[in-house]
């Protein structure tokens, strides 16, 4: 695959989960980016809800899987390059495709009071994302230290999957805090800047041996 198809599919997944997160809450009255979930914004009983889920959340699970997958035939061969890449494509990218067909209760259900199956599920790739995937980009961030001009990639992908790995604690010790969305936008946040810079890094010219 070209590089700029690489990019591509980076950014594209990118901007679908950030506009789908913006969206989605505004169709949501009274809604908080601060104290609430991403997950609520597009819960089973709100209004847009499977818009947001079907065209916007789950089109990038897609984008950013296939991005993490081809991405490691077009980088030097190592372990903790293919090990931090299907962490990323499986964990966050087909992580998010999950959770867009499984949305939760309304509410986000958070005592879990006769939670429904969509719920259950929901909840733990949930779980599972916020464990892997901070491991996954510290691991390129590793990684990146032996790719071809990936010096400040490397660097990136230290911060923010410290960052991610950080804040999952502080997000999973309040979890019902008023500050909530705020810690878990941040962990998306840190992703997602990682996936960029490492879109652009394929893109750029000075990679073209990639």
């Amino acid at each position: 695959m070209k590089k700029n198809a690489l990019f591509g599919l980076g950014i594209l997944g990118v901007l679908c989960f950030v506009i789908s997160t913006i969206m989605a809450g505004r169709q949501v009255p009274d809604y908080s980016h601060i104290s609430q979930l991403i997950s609520e914004s597009y819960a089973i009983d709100t209004p847009f809800g499977p818009y947001f889920r079907f065209f916007g959340f789950l089109p990038s699970g897609i984008f950013i899987a296939i991005f993490s997958f081809l991405a490691i035939g077009k980088l030097p061969n190592g372990l903790a390059t293919k090990i931090g890449f299907w962490g990323l494509g499986i964990f966050y990218g087909l992580g998010t495709v999950v959770v867009s067909i499984f949305p939760c209760d309304h509410g986000c259900n958070p005592e879990l009071i006769d939670p429904s199956l969509s719920q259950v599920i929901h909840n733990l790739m949930g779980f599972l994302t916020y464990l892997i995937v901070p491991i996954s980009v510290l691991l390129l961030g590793i990684a990146a230290q032996k790719w071809p001009n990936a010096k400040y990639l490397s660097y990136a992908g230290l911060v923010c999957g410290l960052i991610a790995f950080v804040f999952v604690g502080i997000l999973s010790a309040d979890l019902h805090g008023k500050f909530a969305g705020l810690y878990q936008r941040i962990i998306e946040g840190s992703i997602l800047v990682w996936i960029s810079l490492c879109a652009f890094y394929f893109k750029s010219s000075s990679h073209a041996s990639l």
